[in-house]
């Protein structure tokens, strides 16, 4: 099947009245929200543990440090595009994970997540999300006057079914839908999807000639590397766009550097040209200084390679010890097997939760953690889950320490679990579990 773009809808003439637009408007995205609550809870003095915010928790790398500090001259705009030094090196990084890349078909932007809304604005149509899955897909769809349709799947991808019958249906309902996101590994659940999973939802999207947008943030995290990973691009890359950054893997969310991966071909040139057209008007170019640091990361130097794979490690440490305490007070607890990410289910210690604390839905159960207990969570449906499921996004990274120097020791450490710092935070998050189910 042919694959098509949604024709771009005219901007509005000169003489349009602005005051009859309805905007679109969304709240402050849940988990900013939850962190700037944490960090007001801190200032007061008030014991916190923070578990909401998707911070990957840990100091810049001094290599990179010093990159950003060399290139503070590098004031101009510069190419939409990003500098070619930039590209080229994102380029290699995606050819030596398998999938071949020239430069021209890499697209740099403030961030993945900026990205991610310029390709939307840029494929037009709705999009098709997992139920449950990352917080900002369905909210900017809805900035671009556009609808998130759920599926209900796992891992961070539908379940093929579910998105052959919700593409149909909405397509029946005058509804064009035009995308589907895959998150690969998963946020909010910490899991990787099974290659067959990524193969049989590929066969759907060509079926119903979706295109994919692939999500891939926290590929480099994966605890085990030799979890079976497969890439969307490698099985679809004629319609598949690849997105990643460096906010997770070198923990530099603040610096805002993503990267996106075009496909080959006629759709790829067109996206390319759509995006860069978008991007010149909301973002015109990443910041300069950024820019040159990020290609020196993502040349991965064996000093930045062994800082990841000690990230990994600590990641992978850290959330087991969180989940077996969510497991020991009742909650089912899919495996983590990726990033910093638990997603608990309290739902088979329902009654208990409602005859002890009133609690009838995740945001209930998240409610009460927080201003009972000081336990940062997010509550599943801000994720598209259903509030009555009782389940939880935990993020674990933000448990590594309060300075530099304690995640420092936190990275290096074999056992980190046993520093006293993070023993006590396990040792609270025991006793809150303990006191809520018991």
């Amino acid at each position: 099947m042919a694959l098509t773009v949604t024709p771009l809808t005219p901007l509005p003439s000169s003489d349009t009245d602005y005051s009859r637009l309805g905007p679109a408007t969304v709240p402050v995205s849940a988990t900013l929200a939850a962190n700037e609550t944490m960090d007001a809870r801190r200032r007061r003095g008030e014991p916190v543990l923070p578990m909401a915010f998707g911070e990957a928790g840990l100091p810049p790398h001094r290599m990179l440090r010093g990159a950003l500090a060399r290139a503070a001259g590098f004031t101009s705009y510069g190419p939409v595009a990003g500098h070619s030094a930039l590209r080229e090196a994102a380029a290699l990084y995606w050819s030596r994970r398998g999938l071949p890349t020239d430069a021209a078909a890499v697209v740099c932007g403030p961030g993945s997540k900026a990205l991610l809304f310029g390709l939307m604005l840029a494929i037009g149509g709705d999009v098709v999300v997992t139920r449950p899955s990352w917080v900002s897909y369905a909210a900017q769809a809805h900035l671009a006057g556009r609808v998130a349709h759920f599926a209900r799947g796992s891992s961070g991808v539908p379940d093929p079914g579910q998105l052959a019958r919700t593409v149909t249906a909405a397509r029946a309902a005058g509804r064009p839908v035009r995308a589907v996101i895959l998150t690969l590994p998963d946020n909010p659940t910490g899991t990787v999807a099974s290659p067959a999973a990524v193969r049989a939802v590929c066969a759907v999207a060509q079926a119903h000639d979706l295109i994919i947008i692939s999500d891939e943030i926290y590929r480099d995290l994966i605890h085990d590397q030799q979890t079976p990973f497969a890439a969307a691009a490698s099985i679809s890359p004629e319609r598949t766009v690849v997105t990643t950054g460096l906010s997770k893997n070198l923990a530099l969310g603040g610096w805002r550097l993503g990267v996106a991966r075009l496909p080959d071909g006629a759709l790829g040139r067109e996206l390319r040209a759509r995006l860069l057209g978008i991007g010149s008007e909301i973002w015109s170019a990443p910041a300069g200084p950024v820019q040159q640091a990020a290609a020196l990361a993502f040349t991965e130097p064996p000093a930045l390679v062994e800082r990841v794979a000690l990230s990994r490690r600590l990641h992978a440490s850290v959330a087991r010890a969180v989940a077996l305490r969510f497991a020991a007070a009742g909650a089912s607890v899919p495996e983590p097997q990726a990033a910093f990410y638990l997603y608990p289910d309290f739902t088979p210690l329902a009654d208990v939760l409602l005859q002890r604390h009133d609690i009838a839905s995740d945001e209930d159960l998240a409610a009460v953690l927080l201003r009972r207990y000081g336990v940062g969570v997010l509550p599943g449906s801000v994720f598209g889950d259903q509030g009555w499921r009782l389940r939880l996004r935990v993020a674990t990274a933000m448990l590594y320490g309060d300075t530099d120097a304690q995640r420092t020791a936190a990275l290096n450490s074999a056992d980190p679990c046993a520093l006293p710092w993070i023993a006590a935070s396990l040792s609270r998050l025991e006793e809150v579990l303990a006191d809520l189910t018991q």
